[in-house]
């Protein structure tokens, strides 16, 4: 299939099992686009989406990257040096260099060549006099280069401007790992959050965590020096039930408002995700947080038309500048972040 692929395509990486819905995401924002799938993680397109001269943020895209040129090779040494060789050629200041695979049962068997080709393609500019920066210190005119395999012996080669792409990690894939105190592994999907939003609690700020138990999310907010309302029916870990800025409501999030607005209203429950768009947007209705970051579980199918009307639901309760992307730590569930200020 990686055949398919063709110079001047944009290139989309997504969680392996979700091509459909990121094909089904294109369409309905630009039908001319032409997306399709290409291989597992992978889906083309011939043209990156534009809202008012501004790309569409997609749900399901973890990363993208404009078709440039493809390179084959026999192997990764060889692949290292042709996509050093075609980098060398970019009029641009300084670079960051990515060579990834796509998150899949097949690509992450390609991981050692990846590896491996980017290591010398990165010696090979920085022999060249090309200085070859971590992705976070780009800026103007600077380049992120990525070269996405497609075969073992095949790469996909791109560059974006820092500000255009949507994700700093390769292939999209920030990894966190979660605390070793934490009482459950949800805490990495809150840290990575945190980190795609660019935005976090401030000490002292008031932290709601909806469905709190058994308090991943908390410990998290907890380390950031907030203080935390955690509701939930059931219990916490008991290191965190204990804490002085922490204090545990045992009640449904349903039925629970709390007596004085807070900054951040935090939700990570297992239930029906319109049920829980209609909560949220309650809040916002009532003044009840400033800030919301949310996770909500997706349906087996209609994953596009469910995420459009959880959208719906959070603007009747004012919610705004509404960002909502399937994260790495993200399983069948999307992340959710909004600003209600004023």
């Amino acid at each position: 299939m990686a055949n398919q692929l063709h110079r001047g395509e944009w290139l989309w990486l997504c969680r392996e099992g979700n091509e459909a819905d990121l094909v089904e995401e294109l369409t309905a924002v630009d039908r001319r686009a032409g997306a399709s799938l290409l291989a597992s993680s992978l889906v083309r397109s011939g043209r990156r989406p534009e809202q008012r001269g501004r790309p569409v943020e997609l749900a399901f895209a973890r990363q993208v990257l404009p078709v440039a040129a493809i390179e084959s090779a026999t192997s990764p040494d060889q692949l290292g040096q042709a996509i050093a060789a075609w980098a060398i050629k970019l009029e641009v200041g300084h670079l960051a260099l990515q060579v990834f695979t796509p998150d899949s049962e097949v690509g992450n068997r390609w991981a050692a060549q990846a590896s491996r080709a980017e290591e010398v393609a990165t010696r090979r500019l920085e022999q060249s006099h090309r200085r070859v920066l971590p992705p976070a210190e780009l800026a103007g005119r600077d380049r992120l280069v990525q070269a996405c395999l497609i075969a073992p012996d095949r790469a996909a080669l791109g560059a974006l401007a820092i500000g255009a792409s949507l994700s700093l990690a390769p292939g999209g894939r920030r990894r966190f790992s979660a605390p070793r105190e934490a009482p459950s592994r949800a805490a990495a999907k809150l840290l990575e959050a945190i980190d795609w939003l660019g935005r976090q609690p401030e000490p002292g700020e008031l932290c709601i965590d909806l469905g709190a138990a058994p308090g991943g999310w908390s410990h998290v907010l907890l380390d950031l020096r907030a203080r935390v309302l955690a509701v939930d029916p059931a219990r916490l870990a008991p290191s965190l039930a204990r804490h002085k800025r922490l204090h545990h409501i045992q009640c449904s999030a349903f039925e629970y408002l709390p007596e004085e607005p807070a900054d951040w209203l935090f939700c990570d429950m297992a239930w029906r995700p319109l049920e829980v768009a209609a909560l949220l947007a309650k809040w916002g209705r009532q003044g009840a947080a400033r800030f919301l970051i949310a996770n909500i579980k997706l349906p087996m199918k209609k994953k596009v038309d469910l995420i459009r009307r959880i959208k719906e639901i959070l603007a009747t309760g004012g919610w705004r500048d509404l960002r909502v992307r399937q994260l790495y730590h993200d399983r069948d569930e999307v992340t959710l972040g909004a600003w209600r200020i004023g």
